[in-house]
């Protein structure tokens, strides 16, 4: 039985970018970017996509990775995850989302330890500081803030503490902190968790995690230095074109 499992789940539909788990990026689809950055992860034992579409099961074929095919009507990546978890045995389980293409492998490895220095965690994430406005005004860009033991105290689209209308931030006395989309917990957390109906303010948010807290599971947040853009659109493809090209260079 591998100990550590990395799930990716990946479906095509979306409504700002179809298809984009098999858009080109470096030539690659991006699935496939996030697959082998999952496989190069420390502690990472086994990788396997987690799909409702053929043509992304095909592409994970053809590119040699493992995958399985999960029922359409999952409203959430944890929940086409929890079915395919049902008979995937391990330990732990990674949970990667497919739109993430520049994770660093070290980051995944972060997450990892960050689930066995906790004193009492059910969930472990990673975070990484922001340092420039446009991040920080992003409503895709989620922030977290955490406690003095870094646990998760609240999610948000927006800045906390507020910031007005052209309002310089002092980064470096004011940190803030992006929230990036990976997750590690057991197996049998995943396996009940998606069973729990959403919060209120899941819905209202459209963010998972606050599932999570308002069912008092505690979230350790461990820091890294690598941010990972996640894919949302066609622009932000073309950005992480950019990135990659430029970390290829160096």
């Amino acid at each position: 039985m591998p100990n550590i499992v990395a799930g990716i789940p990946a479906r095509y539909s979306s409504t700002r970018f179809p298809g984009k788990p098999l858009a080109l990026l470096g030539g690659k689809p991006v699935i496939e970017h996030v697959y082998c950055r999952a496989a190069a992860a420390p502690f990472v034992d086994e990788v396997i996509v987690a799909t409702d579409d053929q043509r992304i099961f095909d592409a994970v074929k053809a590119f040699g990775g493992e995958v399985r095919m999960t029922s359409p009507e999952h409203k959430s990546g944890s929940d086409r995850l929890a079915e395919m978890f049902e008979s995937v045995d391990c330990k732990l389980v990674v949970n990667l989302q497919g739109d993430e293409p520049l994770m660093e492998p070290e980051t995944i490895g972060t997450a990892i330890e960050g689930i066995f220095s906790g004193e009492h965690t059910f969930v472990s994430t990673v975070m990484t500081r922001i340092r420039d406005r446009e991040t920080l005004l992003d409503p895709n860009a989620v922030k977290v803030t955490v406690d003095r033991e870094g646990y998760a105290v609240h999610f948000s689209r927006e800045p906390e503490p507020p910031v007005a209308l052209g309002q310089d931030v002092d980064f470096d006395a004011t940190p803030y902190y992006k929230h990036l989309g990976l997750y590690v917990y057991p197996r049998s957390f995943l396996l009940d968790f998606h069973k729990i109906p959403p919060s209120v303010r899941e819905e209202r948010e459209k963010l998972e995690q606050f599932r999570m807290l308002d069912n008092g599971f505690d979230i350790h947040v461990v820091e890294t230095p690598h941010d990972s853009p996640g894919i949302d659109t066609p622009e932000d493809l073309k950005r992480a074109e950019a990135l990659l090209d430029a970390a290829e260079k160096n």
